[in-house]
């Protein structure tokens, strides 16, 4: 028995495959939310700009500037109250992108109390919250092994990060500039690369952290070890900086990855997607599968919900539409046809 067009990934330890089903999908048509009429008091002391009285023609110059200064005193300050039309859903992804530090019980707490108004009953307001939060719990979940997939197909061997820094670039330049790097570099030298961006605890600096592929002989420039404090660790440090960032950017750490660590470089970037809701960046070029035809002597059992996986051999065929491509490797798994 074979198994044809299988979709298969890397979990860090085995292969697994999933074999093609044939299944017709059910359209469903997409609901359409109520809009609400949300309305948001401002934060802080917002004032509206009224329009300075009329200053009577005075001869003396002194007395006009004062009696302009008392009258702007005198002004009343009036708040602005923001208006928006939305549905409920992102009243919801707002709120808990607002409070996304705070803890979990005190952060749906907050949620509920801010979305009371906008249902008739407290046990409404809970049951929507308690469904909204694990939305984001199972959009965590499939992002957290969306990621891993593809980090565990790549072969990455550099742990980057790049440092904003505002002698060279805005913080808008800084991140649109790096972005169109790593593009050209992804388009003309093969790169590959997944990451994320956050800010240091303390100063808010701007960082990219990222995962990279980078092909031999494909760096712009060389790689130069720098010795310098670091006020985190409060001790002398030594980084590994690309010249061509430097220069461009500022400063830069390149780490060479062991493959055997890669589990914990990939636990470093996934810790922000879960506590800062920050989104993974990924270059064109990576993928969760590959493509191939599975032989039965090649499948060590049913696995997972249903036994609806396989495991496989470490040592399994790759086939391509009964054409044999070699026993699995990253050399042949490049030659394989891939897919998300």
């Amino acid at each position: 028995m074979s198994y044809g067009e299988t979709k298969v990934y890397f979990d860090g330890s085995h292969y697994i495959a999933i074999p093609h089903t044939e299944r017709k999908n059910k359209s469903r048509p997409k609901r359409i939310e109520e809009q609400i009429i949300v309305t948001q008091e401002p934060e802080g002391p917002v004032t509206e700009k009224v329009a300075e009285p009329l200053i009577p023609c005075m001869s003396d110059e002194t007395s006009a500037i004062e009696q302009v200064g008392e009258s702007r005193e005198q002004m009343p300050s009036t708040p602005i109250i923001k208006v928006q039309t939305m549905t409920r859903k992102e009243l919801f992804d707002e709120l808990y992108k607002k409070y996304i530090m705070l803890k979990k019980r005190e952060r749906k707490e907050r949620i509920i109390e801010e979305m009371m108004p906008y249902f008739d009953t407290v046990e409404e307001t809970k049951t929507y919250v308690d469904i909204g939060f694990d939305r984001k719990l199972r959009n965590l979940i499939c992002r957290r092994v969306r990621m891993v997939r593809k980090a565990n197909l790549a072969r990455f061997n550099y742990f980057c990060t790049f440092t904003y820094e505002d002698k060279l670039h805005s913080e808008d330049t800084f991140k649109k500039s790096l972005q169109t790097c790593f593009r050209n570099f992804c388009y003309r030298k093969a790169w590959k690369y997944m990451g994320v961006w956050e800010r240091s605890p303390e100063k808010q600096r701007l960082h990219f952290h990222g995962l990279f592929a980078i092909p031999e002989n494909t760096l712009p420039d060389e790689l130069t070890q720098i010795r310098d404090y670091s006020t985190k660790g409060k001790r002398m440090q030594v980084s590994t900086q690309c010249d061509y960032f430097t220069k461009r950017f500022g400063r830069n750490d390149f780490k060479e990855l062991d493959p055997r660590l890669l589990g914990e470089s990939i636990k470093y970037l996934m810790k922000y997607i879960e506590k800062t809701g920050e989104k993974i960046v990924y270059s064109k070029g990576l993928y969760q599968y590959f493509i191939s035809d599975i032989m039965d002597e090649d499948v060590v059992c049913a696995i997972g919900q249903e036994d609806k996986k396989l495991l496989l051999f470490d040592t399994f065929n790759c086939w391509d539409e009964g054409v044999y491509m070699g026993r699995v490797s990253p050399e042949v798994i490049a030659q394989m046809r891939k897919s998300n």
